[in-house]
């Protein structure tokens, strides 16, 4: 399973975040969603953290309900575009700076989801982060490759 996690930092009008997440499992997105964040961030670190807290349980759940039905999950991947993120991700409490002392304990919950091996973080470039597709708008090229990926192969 592959989920593409992404924010978009104080967007909104009154300057909260929107998160974004596709979930595929080879061809085309099998779940996508988007929605705003009910707090503000910070920083686009902080927005990013909150929006992996939003989808953390859909990816869990979804993990186990695949499980149930016979299919076992060797890869649980997580991809994110913020490297600072992923760090904090990873780390917990070890990567934290002056900066990022005051995020709330309960975005550090992925941190020992990926200690226990259910879910892996990996990095994904922007311009291939999928989920951007469900937090601003696009044009042109990027808006078309992404509907292309979202929808799956087309005949």
């Amino acid at each position: 399973m592959k989920w593409m996690i992404d924010a978009s930092f104080a967007v909104h009008p009154d300057f909260k975040s929107h998160t974004g997440g596709t979930l595929s499992f080879g061809g085309g997105a099998a779940q996508v969603m988007s929605k705003k964040q009910k707090r503000n961030s910070r920083s686009s670190t902080e927005a990013e953290l909150i929006a992996v807290d939003n989808v953390v349980m859909m990816i869990l759940w979804m993990k186990l309900f695949m499980e149930w039905q016979g299919y076992p999950i060797e890869k649980n991947i997580l991809y994110q575009d913020n490297k600072s993120a992923i760090l904090l991700e990873e780390n917990g409490r070890k990567s934290m700076g002056k900066r990022s002392r005051a995020i709330n304990i309960r975005y550090f919950f992925i941190t020992d989801q990926v200690e226990k091996g259910n879910v892996k973080i990996k990095y994904c470039p922007t311009d291939d982060m999928i989920a951007d597709f469900m937090t601003k708008l696009l044009q042109g090229e990027k808006f078309c490759k992404f509907r292309d990926l979202i929808l799956g192969p087309q005949e």
